[in-house]
């Protein structure tokens, strides 16, 4: 059984309290990580506050951006034992994993093509005088991300972060922190100094708490529960320093009687059943125009009757949720349909050779579902679709507003004028028309509304979350 420590200023530290490893396909330890907290975060922001005052502080953007365009072709060249990593970990299909471990390198090959390109200005003013803005890194940031997507999610904000010249203490989920230690070790053989990258292992409540707390972190970058965002943010708060939460949704898809109605009942199973549902922008809302609900339901319950749950390794449709409490959670919400009466219009099986001690569930679609049920508004982070109905636009602008939450939509229309007048009423960070996700775009700013947190990932709009901008006057004249 392979034992990790934390990565603190480039090199394995090993630790005396050992978290498992556990394999979501069959509920097996696979390996043990350090379980870290208050020294290890300390050790890890004092060696990247090292680097900053040292040889990295002294970078040029360009220089940052080779550095990042080195790490990219790394990750690609072991992308094979990183998807194999991170499937294993989080209990993903192995397609996804390898598609995850290709974004990753995009991330880090994106960011370290932009490092340069951060342009201040100037602003006309009084004679005599020349103004401008230049761009600075915060300095040490804190990057907590979750099981979900650990490769993704480290390349959107440990890359953008890096690009901007800030140094970085990333802690990782402790339910899927393999790829992460791995990320490092890479960062390191492209050769960033020793102390930019930072990895500390171990439970939220102790090594996450740690790092929101420490007074030598500028800026902290989370990813998780609205619950726990708020603690986040709470104790930045007491160092008055900038946050980005990126905190889950309860995302619509909009079909119209208009729409392509194949294309969208492949695309909105495709949106739920990813990574078992296990995606903050995961469509489990399809909210479908009554004279086209039965038809569509019916498309979709075929669909869903062909699904199968299975090991990581056998690359099915999905795999097992992540843990026990992540299983219990989904099935206890089945069980509430189930006394509530909800319509169970299509569910999927699990195969009937995985292992009795998986953590799987089938994924599930619920039709007619009122738009004020729990299904209907409370994050499941499971396999589980909830179909609702509406009458016109109205109300499915309504409906699609009527949650705490605001990530992700879609709308499926064949009229451009009723696209672009719900793309402007949806409340949430991105819109997608007839389609949804845009295979992924590394490109385009990622981030929510309301109890979807704030702040934006992905794109320029990162650089920008990552550095301040400085005014500079002089008087010349």
């Amino acid at each position: 059984m392979q034992t990790h420590g934390h990565w603190i200023n480039g090199r394995e530290v090993a630790a005396e309290r050992m978290i498992p490893v556990i394999n979501p396909s069959d509920g097996g330890v696979m390996a043990q990580i350090a379980r870290g907290g208050t020294a290890e975060i300390d050790a890890a922001v004092r060696a990247a506050q090292a680097a900053l005052d040292g040889s990295w502080g002294r970078l040029s953007a360009t220089e940052r951006g080779r550095l990042l365009g080195r790490l990219a072709a790394l990750i690609l060249r072991d992308a094979e034992a990183l998807a194999q990593a991170e499937s294993q970990d989080v209990g993903k299909p192995i397609r996804q994993a390898r598609a995850d471990a290709t974004a990753c390198a995009r991330y880090f090959e994106f960011y370290g093509g932009s490092a340069d390109k951060m342009h201040g200005d100037t602003i006309p003013y009084a004679d005599g005088m020349t103004v401008m803005t230049l761009w600075e890194p915060h300095g040490v940031t804190g990057h907590i991300v979750p099981w979900n997507y650990p490769m993704q999610i480290v390349g959107r904000s440990v890359g953008a972060a890096l690009a901007m010249g800030n140094a970085c203490v990333l802690k990782p989920a402790e339910d899927a922190s393999l790829s992460s230690l791995m990320l490092a070790r890479l960062a390191a053989e492209a050769g960033f100094p020793k102390g930019v990258w930072n990895v500390v292992t171990g439970l939220g409540e102790e090594a996450g708490a740690a790092l929101t707390a420490h007074p030598g972190i500028a800026h902290v970058s989370f990813t998780g529960s609205p619950e726990v965002g708020t603690l986040v943010q709470s104790a930045a708060a007491k160092h008055t320093i900038p946050v980005t939460l990126e905190l889950g949704g309860k995302s619509p898809q909009i079909v119209f009687q208009d729409a392509d109605l194949d294309t969208a009942a492949a695309t909105v199973m495709n949106g739920i059943i990813q990574n078992a549902g296990q995606t903050c922008s995961a469509g489990s809302r399809v909210l479908i125009q009554a004279p086209v609900f039965d038809r569509l339901v019916a498309d979709l319950s075929a669909r869903f009757g062909r699904l199968e749950a299975g090991p990581a390794e056998r690359d099915l449709d999905l795999g097992p949720v992540v843990n026990a409490d992540q299983q219990r959670r989904v099935k206890s919400f089945l069980q509430a349909a189930r006394a509530d009466g909800l319509s169970f219009a299509g569910q999927g099986r699990i195969a009937s050779n995985a292992p009795e001690g998986g953590f799987y569930v089938p994924p599930t679609l619920l039709a007619d579902v009122a738009p004020d049920h729990r299904l209907a508004q409370e994050e499941v982070f499971g396999p589980v679709l909830t179909a609702i109905r509406f009458s016109d636009e109205a109300e499915a602008l309504a409906i699609a507003n009527g949650t705490p939450f605001g990530l992700v939509a879609g709308v499926w229309t064949a009229d451009i004028g009723r696209a672009m007048r719900l793309s402007r009423g949806i409340r949430a960070g991105q819109v997608f028309i007839n389609n949804y996700g845009a295979g992924g775009g590394v490109e385009l700013p990622f981030g929510g509304v309301k109890r979807s947190g704030h702040g934006r990932e992905k794109g320029f709009a990162a650089l920008a979350g990552f550095a301040s901008l400085k005014t500079i006057a002089i008087r010349h004249g």
